[in-house]
């Protein structure tokens, strides 16, 4: 096989056009060869004998894309001192732009004796190894543009390629679970349809079936186990994995912007899939173990364990942040996603032993051109020592909001003395993010995510039921914070169904109209259930992809005309925090200035301080001045909107709410998720309205709209409907003045 100097950059396969250029770092080797497979298995090797800065370079002018290769890596074995390097291993390419096949698990992918951790074993692992591929690095974008939508107005959607679209019944069979599928008209319709500005989807770096996983008949379903930082995973691809994964993955990106919908990925940094020492030798490992991995200081056999997963990527490597930091700009510049969710951020932080906001990953991202220009979101946390970060990250950076997810689960479930956190909560956590000159878009806040119940679970299940995973029910999370509506799972009691119904709308209206940016799991807007499973990491089957048959469509008509209030009104989405300053207006009344904000006693009368201790508060009112926004568009013109109350009702009965009296207009009852209130006339200030048990009230400061325009949401249907649909109990949702929908569907 033909081969020239190559060049140490980049790093990986680069085909431009002609030939290949195959660049690879490794400080602890002494020899590399490079080793192309014919797609029979036949193996041919090219010795590596250009070395600049310790990077192993080669050009090989008649190698094209579709070229399966990886490397074999001579040098010291000595694991008490972290070598591990074996050239029997046949090793994938760290910067690798596409991955085919899979491992077998086979003795020879390991490099230790089963039984004998300490032992080495030489077998040669090619006939078992996965392949990196030489992909063609050209696209036509076709005019592509990233949507840029601002923080403000983003709407996030968390989403699995396969579990989305594997039982969609209008994807094609062969597009069903691919990224082809995900970009399938049906998909994006649906999407635009709940107002989804972002789709957050779950790994798919290139990862690998665990080999425990494999042994109990299970799959790694959620893609937690990354052995590949540029590829686009083979399994998701409907076309092929001789590089046409990432043609595909383009596609898919295209297709979202073209629909206005930017791309996040949910990318996990902090580990790979090769595991602890017992692990196999795939890649890092004997490539340069001590340059990409934690080892443990006084024995260098053992993997410093941040994330519960075996090993941590070592950040303190120049290597190894170069790895990371390459890798976001070639899914920001060649793949053209808009933004990443970094799975347990907090290790990346961990430069030493303590996680630090000033480590040099932070360092990198925020003076780096490309990368610090999307959208940044830290899952806050580790299972290390001091792991649990929420609102300790740098301020360029949003989070995952733990504490919100915790809080509205309490307070919808009846929680004593939950007023204050929740409405700190639901006003963008400003306790959280204010101090460090942060604004209500850097919570990301989520009731469910891909981790844990669904909602329709979570007002189900009291307890976790994760028997199907084959671990006796010990995984997952035991304090779900999570209310049955008084019957453990399944029920035909119409009374349970109805609360449920009312319970999962409660829910999601809170979260689309809470300050910050809201994420909703996929399928939750039309009542998916995991049957109670709140860990479906391996469950890759029915259990865990959403039955768009089986679809609870009144509630994702209620997900949709709320998001489509969120989207109409900035109100709902301030990109400043709330101070409680008056706020000057022309219409205030009897010339009192109100405040941008008000919390409210259900008399209406203003909460006292004493009032957000109560041990058995659970109903709180709010009132949000149009006026107080103190925001510009585009233009530099002061944005103004209408005024609201809402009334968060979770007491177990009726709670009489009553409209501030010194509020001198009328009211519309936009949504009521208990579904009495849908039909009520303007209501002037002083008016009483009692409230079902457990409901949710918004009120919109009365306006004239053209017909055409009327922008009213109703909850549910009314009280009236079940008396004609009895399949469908009252509580089931239609727009505002609209009649009963004839194909309601019974609340699950």
């Amino acid at each position: 096989m033909e081969a020239w100097p190559g060049t140490a950059y980049p790093l990986g396969a680069t085909f431009d056009g002609s030939g290949t250029n195959f660049a690879i770092f490794s400080e602890a080797a002494e020899r590399i060869e490079l080793c192309l497979f014919d797609e029979d298995g036949t193996e041919t090797r090219v010795e590596l004998e250009d070395v600049d800065a310790f990077v192993w370079h080669a050009y090989l002018p008649h190698v094209q894309p579709g070229q399966r290769y990886g490397f074999r890596v001579h040098g010291p074995w000595d694991p008490a001192n972290g070598q591990r390097a074996n050239p029997n291993k046949v090793l994938l390419d760290p910067y690798a732009k596409a991955m085919a096949g899979g491992f077998d698990w086979d003795q020879s992918l390991f490099g230790y004796d089963f039984g004998d951790p300490d032992s080495r074993n030489d077998d040669d692992s090619a006939a078992h190894v996965m392949h990196s591929v030489v992909i063609n690095p050209f696209f036509d974008w076709a005019g592509d543009r990233h949507p840029n939508t601002p923080y403000s107005e983003t709407m996030i959607y968390e989403a699995h390629v396969k579990g989305l679209t594997e039982l969609h019944p209008d994807v094609p069979d062969d597009l069903r679970g691919t990224y082809a599928g995900v970009a399938h008209p049906a998909v994006i319709e649906h999407l635009q349809k709940l107002g989804v500005t972002a789709i957050e989807l779950m790994p798919v770096h290139q990862f690998v079936q665990d080999s425990t996983l494999a042994e109990k008949g299970l799959r790694n379903y959620w893609g937690y186990n990354t052995i590949g930082f540029f590829a686009p995973h083979n399994e998701y691809s409907s076309t092929g994995d001789l590089g046409q994964q990432a043609q595909e993955f383009k596609s898919m990106v295209r297709a979202m912007h073209e629909a206005g919908i930017e791309v996040i990925l949910d990318v996990v940094y902090n580990h790979t899939a090769e595991g602890n020492h017992l692990g196999p030798t795939i890649a890092f490992r004997g490539i340069d173990n001590a340059a990409y991995y934690r080892l443990e200081e006084n024995d260098k056999r053992y993997y410093t364990d941040y994330t519960g997963t075996g090993n941590s990527l070592n950040v303190r490597s120049p290597h190894s942040l170069q790895l990371i930091m390459d890798s976001l700009r070639y899914w920001v510049t060649d793949m053209r996603v808009d933004g990443f969710r970094f799975d347990l951020a907090a290790t990346l932080a961990r430069e030493f032993y303590d996680v630090d906001r000033l480590s040099s990953f932070f360092e990198l991202v925020q003076q780096d051109p490309v990368v610090s220009q999307v959208k940044l979101i830290a899952e806050p946390w580790d299972v290390g020592p001091g792991g649990y970060q929420v609102g300790n990250f740098p301020p360029q950076w949003s989070e995952w909001n733990g504490k919100y997810r915790d809080e509205v689960r309490d307070f919808w479930r009846g929680e004593p003395s939950s007023l204050g956190e929740f409405a700190s909560r639901i006003t963008g956590s400003a306790d959280l993010y204010e101090n460090s000159g942060r604004k209500p878009v850097a919570s990301i806040n989520f009731v469910t995510a891909h981790d844990g119940f669904t909602i329709r679970d979570l007002v189900s299940y009291n307890e976790k039921h994760n028997e199907a995973n084959g671990e006796d029910n010990n995984d997952g999370e035991s304090h779900n914070r999570s209310w049955n509506c008084g019957v453990e799972g399944d029920t035909d009691d119409p009374e349970v169904l109805t609360l449920r119904a009312r319970q999962q709308r409660n829910f999601i209206a809170t979260l689309l109209l809470s300050q910050g940016v809201p994420m909703l799991l996929h399928g939750d807007e039309l009542g998916r259930t995991q049957q109670g499973n709140n860990n479906t990491y391996a469950q890759d089957n029915e259990l865990s992809w959403v039955h768009w048959d089986d679809a609870d469509r009144p509630l994702i008509e209620f997900t949709s005309a709320v998001a489509r209030l969120r989207k109409d009104h900035p109100t709902f989405r301030r990109s400043r925090f709330f101070d409680g300053r008056p706020v000057e207006s022309d219409d205030d009344g009897e010339g009192a200035p109100l405040p941008d904000i008000e919390w409210l006693r259900p008399d209406g009368s203003p909460m006292r301080p004493g009032d957000w201790d109560a041990p058995l508060g659970r109903a709180v009112g709010v009132y949000l001045n149009g006026e107080g926004i103190r925001q510009r568009d585009a233009r530099g013109e002061p944005i103004t909107d209408v005024d609201f109350l809402l009334f968060y009702n979770a007491e177990p009965e009726v709670t009489e709410f009553t409209i501030p009296a010194r509020v001198k207009r009328t009211w519309d009852v936009v949504i009521d998720t208990g579904g009495r209130l849908t039909d009520a006339p303007p209501s002037p200030g002083g008016a009483t309205f009692p409230l079902q048990g457990r409901s949710m009230l918004v009120l919109r400061a009365h306006t004239e709209y053209d017909s055409g325009l009327d922008h009213s949401v109703a909850a549910s249907l009314a009280e009236r409907a079940a008396a004609h649909h009895p399949a469908a109990p009252s509580g089931t949702t239609t727009a505002a003045g609209a009649a009963p929908s004839p194909t309601a569907t019974p609340e699950r």
